[in-house]
């Protein structure tokens, strides 16, 4: 073996010391009702920039979300609108709850942002919600940002 040739080692007793700290808590969420027999299904989500997103919605079990790149409009039943940038996280606890926004919050670039879902048997990813509903549930929704 000449001086350039390096020997690497492989097997249990080799791994490196990184793993103590390659993990980084970024969500932890209570308390979480699971749908018995949920399915789990994970998503890529691309909007365009100053696109709205998803018209108002409800899914049939929890989300959970990471945005990737640009900043989320996030809006749930009950909660004021915010705005969840690049490294940031969500989650939506399904059932009943509407999701009203989830657009991307920029003018001048994409937004990219992951979603795991917990979704009950039978049931589609994502509902809309019908605009009767909306009406009859106004008065659970935040007071909207006055601008």
């Amino acid at each position: 073996m000449s001086d350039t040739d390096t020997t690497h080692e492989s097997g249990p007793g080799t791994h490196s010391e990184g793993w103590k700290t390659a993990a980084k808590m970024l969500q932890d969420t209570a308390p979480l009702t699971v749908p018995e027999g949920a399915s789990a299904m994970t998503i890529f989500v691309e909007w365009e920039p100053g696109d709205p997103g998803s018209p108002p919605h409800r899914h049939s079990g929890p989300a959970f979300g990471y945005v990737v790149e640009g900043a989320v409009r996030f809006e749930m039943e009950g909660e004021p609108e915010r705005v969840i940038e690049a490294g940031g996280t969500f989650w939506e606890p399904g059932g009943d709850p509407i999701h009203y926004q989830d657009g991307n919050a920029l003018s001048d670039a994409r937004t990219r942002f992951v979603v795991t879902m917990l979704c009950a048997p039978g049931k589609p990813m994502l509902e809309l919600v019908e605009k009767e509903e909306l009406a009859q549930r106004a008065h659970l929704r935040a007071p909207r940002p006055t601008a």
